[in-house]
């Protein structure tokens, strides 16, 4: 295991030395988490997914999760249709 050493400033920030960002694969502007654990702190990278942005926006007006959750319903089911029919002309 290897140990890297940083100095907090007066702010409370921390330069992240170049052999993690790289380890992590970090650029400018990545963001990065802090994992609280019974063992310790970890950082790790955020990487965009679904999941990391559901609920950032608000249904829009007259609409509810409910009405979306049904469009990815109708939408799969008729994805299916398209690949069953697809199956049947082979």
């Amino acid at each position: 295991m290897k140990e890297i050493v940083s100095t907090i400033t007066s702010k409370g920030q921390v330069t992240i030395p170049v052999e993690v960002r790289r380890h992590l694969g970090l650029d400018t502007g990545a963001k990065i988490a802090f994992v609280i654990d019974p063992d310790g702190v970890r950082v790790r990278p955020v990487r965009f997914t679904l999941e990391s942005i559901f609920g950032s926006i608000e249904p829009l007006p007259g609409t509810t999760t409910e009405d979306f959750e049904r469009q990815i319903e109708e939408t799969t089911e008729e994805a299916t249709e398209r690949v069953v029919a697809a199956m049947r002309r082979s």
